[in-house]
């Protein structure tokens, strides 16, 4: 899938620039630091939909009462 198609009205979205960055300057000690911050983002993200998800949940069965 082309990124285009991920993000096509988002030319500066910074996760745009992100997955388009040259990889190969960057050495092994920090693409693993890079892995590192993104797998704490990608927990952060779930952790947002979870309470997203928990909160719409209580707000639907509040007002099914």
């Amino acid at each position: 899938m082309d990124l285009d198609e991920l993000f096509p009205d988002k030319p500066g979205d910074p996760l745009t620039l992100l997955v388009k960055q040259d990889l190969d300057p960057l050495s092994v000690e920090e693409l693993h630091a890079r892995i590192a911050i993104l797998e704490s983002e990608i927990a952060r993200v779930k952790a947002k939909i979870e309470a997203a998800v928990n909160h719409r949940a209580s707000a639907d069965e509040l007002f099914k009462k």
